[in-house]
């Protein structure tokens, strides 16, 4: 099976740069959203990053405008119904997945693949919702989707092989490299990660050092382009705590329980570099 028109369920940060690529490779996507003013920002933003490549010569003419010719929008989720794959870029809540899904099962032909690409939830508690958990593939993209080469590619205990190959070949397709990985909370970069950001905070929290000087200690010493705490800025720090939390319930480890000052930020309202401060300030 070929994937050749893509539905995409959410055109946020994740959605809109997943859309992007998957329209720069030649395959037409349908982007959904819960409202007009929600779509029009997220397609904004994808052609504006278009307009972007284009004036840096990261692409050429026929490209964008093939790209935005493969582009729709939508805030009917009956306008998937003729998906080959649909991929699911909503917030990382488990009921509210669960729902789309179900929804989803009722529009779509019986060929046509799920995936998700939720970054800490198991995929097998997606799967079993639906009336097709054999064509059911975790696709992880990673921030900023155009610039970033990793997918995670997740299989469960259901997933037949021709809905994963069918996966894997499209994560080549729109220029990314894929690693296979199992249904595990946080797959591979996170379940390192994860623990790696969090610690960085508790160190701090001990007086092992400034964030300044973590940051640069380990940029530095171990050659990572940003420290621990630019990259939890960039990341959000919402979103951090979030996936701590989900990995926390999932394992019952200490080294993924958020710190004290990660969930006294987050009620705060400083999330990061998108509300302009979290352990930094970019105001």
């Amino acid at each position: 099976m070929e994937v050749e028109r893509v539905g995409l369920v959410g055109c946020g940060l994740m959605g809109r740069g997943i859309a992007e690529i998957c329209a720069r490779a030649g395959i037409a996507v349908t982007v959904r959203e819960i409202n007009q003013d929600v779509l029009d920002k997220g397609l904004g933003a994808v052609r504006a990053s278009l307009a972007k490549s284009l004036e840096r010569k990261r692409i050429d003419v026929e490209e964008h405008d093939r790209a935005l010719a493969n582009l729709t929008g939508t805030v009917e989720l009956s306008d998937l119904a003729g998906s080959d794959l649909v991929v699911e870029a909503i917030v990382e809540d488990l009921e509210t997945k669960r729902e789309l899904f179900v929804a989803l099962d009722g529009i779509v032909g019986d060929a046509c693949i799920f995936t998700s690409n939720t970054s800490s939830l198991t995929l097998t508690q997606l799967a079993a919702s639906t009336a097709r958990p054999d064509r059911f593939v975790g696709l992880h993209f990673f921030n900023p989707v155009p610039a970033m080469r990793l997918v995670e590619v997740v299989r469960t205990l259901m997933t037949a092989d021709e809905a994963y190959d069918a996966c894997w070949r499209l994560a080549e397709r729109v220029g990314k490299t894929p690693v296979a990985c199992g249904d595990n909370s946080g797959f591979i970069v996170n379940r390192l990660l994860i623990p790696y950001l969090l610690d960085a905070v508790r160190a701090y929290e001990n007086g092992v050092g400034s964030m300044e000087d973590i940051d640069t200690a380990m940029k530095l010493g171990c050659g990572y382009p940003m420290g621990p705490f630019t990259l939890s800025d960039f990341i959000g720090l919402d979103t951090m705590y979030s996936v701590a939390n989900i990995m926390f319930d999932e394992y019952r480890e200490t080294r993924f329980a958020p710190p004290t000052l990660l969930k006294q930020l987050v009620q705060a309202g400083h999330l990061g570099r998108k509300t302009g401060k979290g352990f930094f300030d970019y105001s």
